[in-house]
């Protein structure tokens, strides 16, 4: 998330009862997770196993719960809990505003833009022109819409991402990292029916210009999914994830989380993705592997009963 104007640390020291350390007088520009970060942001990190990640990445400003060794130019905001430090945070530059209207009365909409009965539009939305929202489509908060795009029945977007802070010290082990990001939907997409796509945690979950989306599919929180892609029903994206221009996903695909899947490569039906594969290929199977060759292993481990015979014929 990126404020309105850049903010002095200092000021967000004081909002969080921080210890400052290192550049005292820098100025922010927003808040991001470590998978997100630019100069000028701001993470936090609560785990040793992450200081070094997180201190080395693009942030300038870190929030961090005890103080180490940072780089010249950075800034650590050292506070007991820095994820309730990241909400207090979020809270106060992007408050909850509850909706008491279907459709919000700041939309701003294109020329020739249609919005069926049942939709509701969320607070701070933009939707191009010549669109076309249909019944009980939910659009939720800080969603930008291109022209020409086409929203099916029962697709919500802008949903809460699925990002969760644990502590086992808690009663309740899991607390709801609030999501600050927004949705981007780019000209000439084509979403079906019952979808969701989630927010970005910090920053945005795109899907590009020209992409088609079929019906029950999920994106996840950050997720960048490129021009003219095909996804199928039933697709499952996690978060964070990479999908290039031009790549085709059939159905019941399952890709996990902060992966890439390069340019114009093809995903065969029900086949499972749990790391980054190339571009210009065609992928079988779990784990997803060229798909020549991952039916080539079929075929051989359906022999497995024949061969396993002859072998016992040998035995004897």
């Amino acid at each position: 998330m990126k404020f309105p104007t850049p903010v002095p640390v200092s000021d967000i020291a004081r909002l969080i009862g921080a210890e400052l350390k290192g550049n005292t007088t820098g100025l922010v520009t927003g808040i991001n997770e470590i998978h997100k970060v630019e100069q000028g942001d701001l993470a936090f990190v609560d785990h040793p196993k992450y200081y070094t990640k997180c201190i080395q990445s693009a942030a300038t400003f870190i929030i961090i719960n005890t103080v180490t060794d940072f780089p010249e130019g950075k800034a650590l905001l050292v506070v007991d809990k820095p994820f309730e430090a990241y909400l207090t945070i979020v809270k106060h530059f992007r408050p909850f505003t509850p909706l008491t209207t279907p459709v919000s009365p700041d939309l701003t909409k294109g020329e020739g833009t249609v919005i069926y009965p049942g939709a509701v539009i969320g607070n701070n939305v933009k939707i191009g022109s010549d669109c076309i929202i249909h019944p009980q489509v939910t659009i939720l908060d800080h969603t930008i819409i291109g022209d020409r795009v086409v929203i099916q029945a029962g697709t919500v977007i802008g949903s809460d991402a699925f990002y969760y802070n644990t502590d086992k010290k808690r009663e309740v082990w899991y607390k709801k990292m609030l999501s600050c990001g927004d949705v981007v939907i780019e000209d000439d997409v084509e979403i079906g029916a019952s979808c969701t796509i989630d927010r970005g945690v910090t920053n945005s979950t795109v899907i590009g210009r020209g992409t088609r989306i079929d019906n029950m599919v999920h994106i996840g929180h950050d997720t960048v999914i490129g021009k003219n892609c095909l996804i199928a029903a039933q697709v499952g994206i996690a978060g964070a994830v990479n999908i290039e221009d031009g790549v085709v996903i059939w159905g019941q695909v399952g890709i996990s989380k902060t992966l890439t899947i390069g340019k114009n490569a093809v995903l065969m039906a029900q086949s499972g993705v749990p790391s980054s594969l190339p571009g210009d290929k065609v992928y079988f199977g779990y784990p997803a592997e060229d798909a020549i060759t991952k039916k080539r292993e079929l075929v051989w481990i359906k022999r497995i009963p024949e061969i396993w015979e002859k072998l016992k014929k040998l035995e004897r």
